[in-house]
């Protein structure tokens, strides 16, 4: 397809002879295509956009709803787990507070238990005390007044020889017996 002037043609697609030195332009670049490229921009969108209303968004939507329900059941689910956790917490701390006033309690219990027994040990020991303290005092009040009835007979006695070896004769038993007992009381 060469011309008349010798410079080399191109016949287009509409039958006109375009040079081969200027080409036809890319096609969608072809004002002389817009309309036609226009109509199927048209189908191929609203196509587009059936598929995705009728088919896609749906699929889509569900698995957000799907998932959306998983997280708020997950989320109830946390929740419920940490107001359990706390419930056991504080029945924990409860039941904790109980032990250490029922140790509190017994300890108590064991220190006046000890107490009471330590004081009737005390008052017993002291019972036990008191009885040996009035048993010794009776023996040395016997002791003393089984000494003082002796040493009125030993002073009496010891009277009798001091007067017969100062005067040389004899003294009556009861003169003397006599003069040692008022002695005695004063």
């Amino acid at each position: 397809m060469a011309s008349e002037s010798g410079a080399a043609t191109v016949e287009t697609e509409a039958g006109t002879e375009v040079p081969a030195a200027h080409k036809a332009p890319f096609p969608p670049f072809n004002p002389e295509f817009f309309a036609s490229q226009l109509l199927w921009l048209a189908i191929f969108f609203i196509a587009f956009y059936y598929v995705l209303k009728k088919v896609a968004l749906p699929r889509i939507g569900g698995i957000l709803e799907v998932r959306r329900d998983r997280i708020a059941s997950d989320l109830d689910h946390a929740q419920r787990l940490k107001e359990e956790s706390d419930q056991a917490i504080a029945a924990y701390e409860q039941a904790l507070t109980e032990a250490k006033n029922r140790a509190y309690a017994i300890a108590e219990e064991a220190r006046a238990a000890a107490a009471k027994v330590s004081e009737a040990r005390r008052a017993e020991s002291e019972a036990d005390l008191a009885r040996k303290l009035a048993a010794a005092e009776q023996r040395i009040a016997d002791i003393k007044t089984q000494a003082l009835g002796e040493v009125s007979g030993i002073a009496a006695e010891t009277a009798e020889a001091i007067v017969v070896a100062l005067i040389g004769g004899t003294v009556l038993r009861d003169e003397i017996e006599g003069a040692v007992a008022g002695a005695m009381k004063e």
